[in-house]
């Protein structure tokens, strides 16, 4: 059974130390809330955290650590016929987002899955940017991004939405799909492999729990109309379940999210935006000043690709926009780093404020 969602050799031989304790190895396929149902070598099961683990959980963040999420590997202890979590495997990947509500602590969405199938709606109009943050996070995670763009039937032209998807995705699959027409169903189940973990994410409404019913066969999943004065969706699936498919493949569903707040994705966005940051480092060559912000300052090469359009503008200002939060981000958390960040920009400020005065003498 546990072969079937995605149990290995290396799982196993990292194992050996709980299995030595009398603990048997488990993958959560159901959380809602602190419910988990997880599944075993002879069958599901309902589970729920220790005491201790519970206690430890609350104070860690970081990946490998805090409560189970659906995607999970843990070992648990079997008693009268439930099982209690007493630990967390350390995750392969782990898709994460700065938590909604007053706390901002990391919330891991999904762990170790394979392919993030990163969902927008073509019956309404695209978001562009927030693909651009789904593509970033999905990098941070290690998992292996797709893009796919539901209700294909919808749109008239679909054309050009998915080329507007495609000039950020660069190299990114990206997939249109519809499930009344089957337009791109075969070519998404030639994505998802045996044994292998996908995750549908996306905002509500863009048809996630309809697909993964059009992929099981059945109904898995409880779906709901979109309002039609807006085309915007309502929250139907309300947990995170991971489902296995016919074809061996395995398909997590997640709620919708309102927004996605990225958390420690530095390396995340740079790989999005990669095409856009390799374009500015050369254009840097050219700036008057070696030093130069690319914000205001004469000469700016940069603001002068933005200015002709050799530079797209809309993306330039997205990824200084997840910067600039991410930077936040890093100075709430780290006083130290709000201290180096406040004494960055007042040397930015001061050199820019010499260049402007030596100008000002140049010119009188």
């Amino acid at each position: 059974m546990l072969t079937k969602y995605g149990w290995s050799p290396a799982l196993q031989h990292d194992f050996q130390t709980f299995a030595a304790q009398g603990l048997v190895p488990a993958r959560v396929i159901v959380q809602q809330r602190n419910l988990y149902r997880l599944v075993t070598d002879t069958g599901e099961i309902e589970g729920r955290i220790s005491g201790r683990f519970a206690h430890e959980a609350a104070a860690l963040h970081e990946n490998g650590g805090g409560y189970p999420v659906t995607g999970d590997w843990v070992a648990a202890e079997l008693k009268g016929g439930a099982a209690v979590i007493a630990h967390v495997l350390s995750r392969t990947t782990a898709f994460t987002r700065m938590a909604a509500g007053t706390a901002k602590d990391m919330q891991v969405v999904a762990a170790n899955v394979d392919t993030a199938l990163l969902c927008a709606s073509l019956n309404a109009e695209l978001n562009l940017r927030r693909l651009e943050r789904y593509l970033a996070t999905a990098y941070e995670s290690g998992a292996a991004p797709v893009m796919l763009l539901t209700k294909a039937d919808a749109c008239e032209d679909p054309g050009p939405l998915i080329e507007s998807v495609q000039e950020i995705a660069f190299g990114v699959p990206v997939l249109a799909v519809s499930v009344r027409t089957g337009q791109g169903l075969e070519a998404l189940s030639a994505l998802l492999a045996p044994g292998k973990t996908a995750v549908l994410l996306g905002s509500s409404g863009v048809g996630k729990s309809t697909l993964v019913n059009a992929l099981a066969g059945a109904e898995r999943m409880a779906t709901r109309e979109i309002r039609e004065d807006d085309a915007h969706g309502r929250h139907t699936t309300t947990h995170r379940e991971l489902i296995l498919l016919p074809s061996g493949a395995l398909i997590l569903d997640t709620p919708g999210m309102r927004e996605l707040a990225l958390w420690d994705s530095e390396a995340g966005v740079a790989a999005a935006f990669a095409e856009t940051t390799a374009q500015v480092d050369e254009l840097a060559q050219g700036c008057r000043f070696r030093d130069c912000a690319h914000d205001r300052e004469p000469g700016c090469a940069v603001q002068a690709a933005l200015a002709d359009g050799t530079l797209d503008a809309e993306r330039w200002q997205s990824f200084q926009k997840l910067q600039r939060e991410l930077a936040h981000t890093v100075r709430k958390e780290d006083p130290l780093a709000a201290a180096a960040e406040r004494k960055r920009w007042a040397a930015i400020h001061k050199a820019g404020r010499a260049r402007m005065k030596a100008k000002r003498e140049v010119d009188d």
